[in-house]
């Protein structure tokens, strides 16, 4: 069973005219008599049930707050109020619109490396770069010797052969068979 009163058959005028003098339950009644009328309004306007939502309350607390100043015009509350949500809805959407237009004109985030992250990488890097070394210093003289000019010293293959005495096929040979022992030693580890 409801326990809510039954609907009064005052008018709006009289509702309203109640209301602004402090009457809570007139204006209670004006609310439950527009407030899914002006939902609908509301949602029409925006497409949205959220924007819906937020106008609605928004044009009844208008409402409540300009209840002395406002005369009802024909005897109903609705023309004012679907007034009130169309000029909020188009309030909303031009300030959407110049929210957008800011965004669009903000230059890209830079993106900041974390310091932490970086010596971290560093200290990975030098240590790698030291177990290396110490796997090439281990590597047969004649290996060690072209892996030193052609990949840590960027020395070319010619110029490395000409260097060590011996012919470029030679220093190719040299650095494949290194780098497939180095690759070798890394993965172990």
């Amino acid at each position: 069973m409801d326990s809510r009163e039954p609907p009064s058959d005052r008018s709006d005028t009289e509702l309203w005219r109640t209301a602004a003098g402090g009457d809570h339950g007139a204006f209670t009644e004006l609310f439950e008599r527009h407030v899914q009328s002006v939902w609908n309004h509301a949602y029409r306007l925006t497409g949205s049930w959220a924007s819906a939502e937020d106008l609605t309350s928004a044009a009844f607390l208008t409402a409540w707050r300009r209840r002395a100043d406002i005369t009802l015009v024909r005897d109903s509350a609705l023309p004012w109020l679907y007034t009130v949500v169309g000029n909020l809805a188009r309030t909303e959407h031009r300030g959407a619109g110049r929210r957008l237009r800011l965004v669009r004109r903000l230059p890209e985030p830079r993106s900041v490396s974390d310091h932490a992250d970086t010596v971290v990488d560093q200290l990975d890097g030098e240590d790698r770069l030291r177990h290396v070394l110490a796997l090439v210093a281990k590597l047969p003289k004649s290996q060690r010797q072209a892996v030193e000019l052609c990949l840590l010293g960027d020395l070319s293959v010619p110029d490395a052969a000409e260097l060590l005495g011996v012919a470029e096929v030679t220093v190719r040979a040299h650095i494949s068979r290194a780098r497939a022992q180095l690759r070798a030693a890394l993965e172990e580890k």
